[in-house]
């Protein structure tokens, strides 16, 4: 029987790095060559942030870092050549700065269909790239429905806040790993890499695993 190389992942929907780590973990994991089983974790980078925020992400950072604007824009250009590097075309001027809890509520309802990984993919692409709404629960199911999911099953799920404990148990596993920011994984349940680190960097943790399961056996 095979036995994949388990790898959590803490993430945010809203989360830049998070979507880049993705795509260099994936190209990580791709080198590596090996069977790796992956989970998504809820985080949330702003929970207070309302879900319908007045105003640009510049605005945003701006008004809560009290960084000014001019310096968040440059922030903000340089992450989306970051993005582009790894294939991913960031929207800024779309983007809607919004409450991400009912979207990881949504990824735990798409993990209990066994399709969390599809459904992480189209949510960092419909906020960073679609410029699409991922605060507010028709959007969601709309997005869900898209994906070939019962709208009325995503609505009852979301609406009743079933998911919610899950979504609270991810974030209080963080505080108790001591994760403060994210991207953030953790590999084997034994390493931990924090941002979004070269897809090398990733191979190599993987490998180290593969190597260290492999003397095991051999002891």
């Amino acid at each position: 029987m095979s036995n994949p190389i388990k790898v959590d992942i803490w993430s945010d929907v809203q989360c830049p790095w998070c979507y880049i780590g993705k795509r260099k973990f994936e190209a990580g994991a791709a080198q590596f060559g090996g069977e790796v089983e992956v989970e998504y974790h809820s985080f949330e980078l702003a929970p207070d942030t309302p879900v319908d925020f007045d105003g640009t992400p510049t605005d945003y950072l701006s008004q809560r870092k009290g960084i000014p604007a001019e310096q968040v824009t440059q922030m903000l250009a340089n992450v989306t050549d970051i993005a582009k590097s790894v294939g991913l075309d960031y929207d800024y001027d779309h983007v809607h700065q919004t409450n991400t809890i009912i979207s990881h509520e949504l990824l735990h309802f798409a993990k209990s269909k066994g399709r969390q990984i599809e459904m992480k993919e189209r949510l960092l692409d419909a906020y960073f790239v679609r410029g699409e709404h991922v605060g507010r629960i028709p959007n969601l199911v709309a997005i869900a429905e898209e994906l070939g999911f019962d709208a009325a099953e995503v609505t009852e799920a979301l609406e009743s806040h079933r998911f919610l404990a899950d979504v609270k148990a991810d974030v209080a596993l963080a505080q108790e790993y001591g994760i403060q920011g994210v991207p953030f994984f953790v590999i084997d349940g034994t390493y931990g890499v924090s941002g979004a680190q070269d897809a090398a960097t990733f191979a190599n943790v993987l490998t180290q695993v593969q190597t260290e399961r492999s003397i095991e056996k051999s002891e």
